[in-house]
Parts: C-alpha cells; sequence; structure tokens
C-alpha cells in the first residue's frame, strides 16, 4: 500500500469524487463471514464500523436489522458518502456517524463488535505503533465479549506484542483474491477474529 494512506488528505481527494467502493471483497461476502458473529447479537447490540469509507457494509448491517451502527471515518466526506449511500438505500438515515481517528478512539459507547474492511491496513501505512494504538482504542470500547473482526491483506498484521497483549487473535477464514488467468497462485487476504483478553484494558 502506498504510504498516503495513512494519511487525511489522500482520502479528502479521494472522496471528492469517489461515492463507492469496496476494499479487498463485497460487503455480501464480507457479511457472509461476520453471519455466524451476527447471528448470535441481539439486534439492539452495539457495532462500530472503523473507517466506513465509502462502503455500503453500514447498509448490509441495516438490511439484517442491525441499526444500532456507528460508522467512524476521519475523512469528514467519507461521513457524507455513508450517509448519502444509506439514504439512497433506505430513504432515511437510522444508523450513526461520528468523524473519528481510529488510532485515537475515545468513545463513551461499548460495542458487541467492531469490524473493519482494510482500515486496519491503511492505518498500518503510518507504522507499526498506529496499528497498535488503534488496537488499544478498540480494547477500551468492546464489551466484556466483544470481538474485533478485520480484513487484512497481511498474513501478519496483528503480530505485534502490543496487539498481542491485548487481543486472542486467530484468522476466521481467508478470501481468495480474484486471478487474472486460472494458473495464477492462489492469493488470500486474512479475515482476522481478535477477542479481548479478560483483565487487560
Amino acid at each position: 500500500m502506498p504510504a498516503d494512506y495513512d494519511k487525511q488528505s489522500y482520502w479528502h481527494g479521494r472522496f471528492t469524487s469517489e461515492t463507492a467502493f469496496e476494499w479487498y471483497t463485497s460487503s455480501a461476502t464480507f457479511l457472509h463471514i461476520l453471519n455466524p458473529l451476527l447471528d448470535e447479537l441481539p439486534r439492539d447490540a452495539g457495532i462500530l464500523h472503523l473507517g466506513s469509507g465509502t462502503s455500503d457494509l453500514h447498509n448490509r448491517l441495516r438490511e439484517r436489522g442491525f441499526v444500532n451502527v456507528t460508522n467512524i471515518d476521519y475523512e469528514p466526506l467519507a461521513v457524507q458518502r455513508g450517509q448519502q449511500l444509506e439514504r439512497s438505500r433506505f430513504g432515511d438515515v437510522r444508523t450513526g456517524y461520528l468523524v473519528a481517528d481510529a488510532t485515537q478512539l475515545d468513545l463513551d459507547d461499548i460495542y458487541q463488535i467492531a469490524v473493519d474492511k482494510g482500515t486496519a491496513d491503511a492505518i498500518a501505512c503510518g507504522g507499526s505503533e498506529a496499528v497498535d494504538a488503534m488496537a488499544k482504542g478498540i480494547r477500551r470500547c468492546l464489551g466484556p465479549d466483544g470481538v474485533w473482526v478485520c480484513l487484512s491483506y497481511s498474513a501478519s498484521r496483528f503480530d505485534s506484542q502490543a496487539v498481542q497483549s491485548l487481543f486472542h487473535v486467530q484468522v476466521l477464514g481467508r478470501v481468495p483474491t480474484p486471478k487474472s488467468k486460472p494458473t495464477d497462485p492462489d492469493i488470500f487476504h486474512f479475515c482476522y477474529l481478535l477477542r479481548p483478553k479478560q483483565g487487560v484494558a
């Protein structure tokens, strides 16, 4: 990933014209991975959508009956795009939106699940310390049984000691990347499940 993926100026320029885009895979595919976790949640469960950008994941969650969703992005244009996508799909806006930096989370609410599709990778362009800061913030706003689900291109995204001290990390699934030719090698994105370690803040 280019180094400027961690800079707000990059996203401001991109969202000036971009109205819809999905990183790595469709929201429908990502939701298929999430469904077993969502099936265990009440419909009023708090969901934190990190780096919501111009994804329609929040619409997919609303279609499932979840509206207690907080979509955060540190670029105000992304928040506007998300609201436009929701209004276009449903005729109104019922999920929440917040301009916030995922490396400096200071949220009052407690969430049952945090989800991100490539956000940790973009933040990683600012260095491993930025991902560690993201992990600490997410840990603070997850309930005791909460989980963080992250889709990443990296097979070692959460290998740092700081993240490992906060979370039990496992690979929930792998998503194959499209091939240009049948003979191309198999390449996967990794869907991580991070469960908070108890007694660690």
